[in-house]
């Protein structure tokens, strides 16, 4: 199999109404986050579905996916990147981390950050030195902002939150609306584990997060100090 291969799969599943919707959900107007992204109608679980039955090419064959215009190859190119990290050796997810870091500027838009940072970047960074993730927390560019936030997702799983939370206080004045959701949620996932832990930082900075932020970091606690938080009343 190759990308033609691959491609030719995505357009079989191409659907002209679902790709109008997907088109103003994932904001391509002009002006928006996603602006000029085309879409051609394919959805995510049948995106998984050939990207899984073709996780074994190469990644030449990958680049010509990563760098097609439309969002479902790319995306799909980067679900077979994931697909091939799970399986691979330590040298072959060190080839693949470095390619997805070469080629990110290609994750632009949050479901191709979603879906491969954390299961990618943020595994292989899991026992290495994490300076650029925040690096990547001070860029102007919003979908390297949005993987430094998401790729600390296995961290947390292994319950160690100082990445996160140091990366969340760097983005607190972030002005992006999907910077905002990103940092509560992983904020909200360390409270999961341990809310001492959420609570230190919101205590410390929910009067100064923005509130999307913090409806997202406080969405799973008890209504009462929700609403306490809200009214910055803690």
């Amino acid at each position: 199999m190759n990308a033609a291969s691959v491609k030719k799969l995505l357009n079989y599943s191409a659907d002209e109404k679902r790709a109008k919707v997907m088109q103003r959900f994932f904001k391509t107007g002009k002006g928006e986050y996603g602006e000029g992204d085309l879409f051609i109608g394919v959805p995510v679980p049948e995106q998984r579905k050939i990207a899984k039955q073709n996780y074994s090419i190469s990644l030449d064959e990958i680049s010509n996916l990563v760098y097609s215009e439309i969002h479902e190859e790319r995306l799909t190119a980067f679900l077979i990147l994931v697909y091939k990290y799970e399986r691979a050796d330590e040298k072959s997810r060190k080839d693949i981390y470095d390619f997805i870091i070469h080629n990110r500027k290609q994750l632009n838009n949050w479901d191709l950050v979603d879906l491969t940072a954390p299961k990618t970047i943020g595994e292989f960074l899991l026992e290495r030195d994490k300076s650029l993730l925040f690096k990547f927390a001070r860029s102007k560019n919003i979908w390297e902002r949005r993987i430094a936030v998401l790729s600390t997702f296995p961290f947390i799983r292994e319950n160690e939150f100082h990445v996160t939370l140091k990366i969340s206080e760097m983005l607190l004045k972030d002005d992006h609306d999907l910077i905002h959701k990103a940092v509560g949620w992983m904020l909200r996932e360390i409270g999961k584990r341990n809310q001492n832990a959420a609570e230190a930082f919101l205590k410390k900075h929910n009067k100064l997060m923005p509130r999307t932020m913090l409806r997202y970091a406080i969405e799973k606690l008890p209504e009462g100090k929700r609403k306490k938080y809200l009214a910055g009343k803690i």
